[in-house]
């Protein structure tokens, strides 16, 4: 199979969908593989990098999606590249179409075979391709927060873990998940005085025996949310519905109640966000004020440690990308119902359910459609 790896032009996105490393698997397997000119140089890999790997280097995105049957990237293809996709292209990414109307539509009138990194599961219901980016991310929203917070960053002027006699600061995370649980990893390194609101019990034990008395576990059903929000200093969005809009559990009413400098960290903004003020941020402008409030909300946020990111990455994605240029989408998808899972728009069908119907379109079993 002939696989292309474009060039990442989201805005500050400096991940690449496979490492050299990736591609001397793919090429002693049989396959093709074009990399676009420079398409790795942020994050550390060189031209010469991917011909040694046995890659061939493309100059151009358009000749990059002209010549693949299947194209593997990191973000959502962003509008002018929805333009290059072919009928019966397959396209394998993070799409995160829920939050995303005009690029879902675009990819139903372009007739691809698009699979979502985001959406593959494994048999306990996790999210293995999703996984090694939200760790990434949790741990960089601790970063991220920290920084905020600093004066010169309009933040309270606190440090996280205090100082010798000065309390730490207040650390709220939304969500026991990766997200959650990798912040917390970072959390309490820092000695921030930890909080984890998840709604299951089960999940929050697991923290518990994790962490021990480093964190405060607090079942959402049985707490005061908006207590809690409008006491502390770093509040972190890390609540996830697989392939559905986040849901908004912090109102701009509970916003206003927080101290002047506080800071939201919104990694949930991929899929809507779960705070009612966040809005999509770049690294190049990351954060902006709401009531006082800073708020990070950059979409990509794994993007700023592109190197890390893309190894991370690619150690999960690599496996089903070798089945799928191995025996074809069809074998690969239908003899592996977590694979399927992946499968969110198929030749102009909604084929994910949360995806559907946060956009209110029609939607297709994805073993249905496949089969037809």
């Amino acid at each position: 199979m002939i696989i292309g790896v474009p060039k990442e032009i989201k805005l500050q996105e400096h991940r690449i969908g496979l490492t050299p490393d990736s591609v001397i698997v793919l090429v002693k397997k049989g396959h093709q593989v074009l990399v676009q000119s420079n398409g790795g140089f942020e994050a550390g890999f060189t031209n010469e990098d991917y011909k040694k790997a046995g890659a061939q280097i493309i100059n151009t995105a358009e000749e990059v999606f002209k010549k693949s049957e299947i194209i593997v990237k990191v973000k959502e293809p962003q509008m002018s590249e929805v333009k290059l996709i072919r009928e019966n292209q397959i396209i394998y990414t993070y799409l995160h179409l829920a939050a995303a109307k005009e690029l879902t539509h675009g990819l139903i009138k372009s007739k691809s075979i698009c699979i979502a990194y985001e959406t593959v599961t494994d048999d306990n219901g996790r999210l293995p391709l999703l996984a090694p980016m939200s760790a990434v991310a949790g741990r960089m929203s601790i970063q991220a927060g920290a920084h905020s917070l600093e004066k010169n960053q309009k933040g309270r002027g606190l440090l996280l873990g205090g100082a010798p006699g000065v309390e730490p600061a207040n650390v709220v995370i939304l969500g026991g998940g990766v997200v959650g649980e990798n912040a917390a990893i970072i959390a309490t390194g820092m000695k921030s005085k930890v909080y984890v609101v998840d709604k299951s019990k089960d999940r929050l034990k697991q923290l518990h025996e994790l962490f021990g008395d480093k964190i405060i576990a607090a079942e959402s059903g049985k707490t005061d949310l908006k207590k809690l929000v409008s006491e502390c200093d770093l509040l972190i969005g890390g609540v996830l519905i697989p392939g559905a809009e986040a849901p908004k559990l912090v109102s701009k009413e509970m916003i206003k109640s927080m101290k002047r400098g506080s800071v939201v960290v919104d990694v949930a903004i991929d899929q809507g966000g779960c705070i009612e003020t966040s809005k999509p941020t770049t690294h190049a402008n990351p954060t902006y004020i709401v009531d006082d409030v800073v708020h990070y909300c950059v979409a990509n946020m794994p993007g700023g440690v592109p190197r890390t990111s893309t190894m991370a990455l690619n150690k999960a994605t690599l496996p089903l990308l070798i089945k799928i240029a191995d025996q074809g989408y069809k074998k690969a998808l239908l003899a592996n119902k977590n694979y399927l899972a992946g499968l969110n728009v198929f030749k102009g069908k909604i084929t994910y359910k949360g995806v559907a119907e946060a956009l209110n379109v029609t939607y297709f079993p994805p073993e249905e459609a496949i089969s037809t």
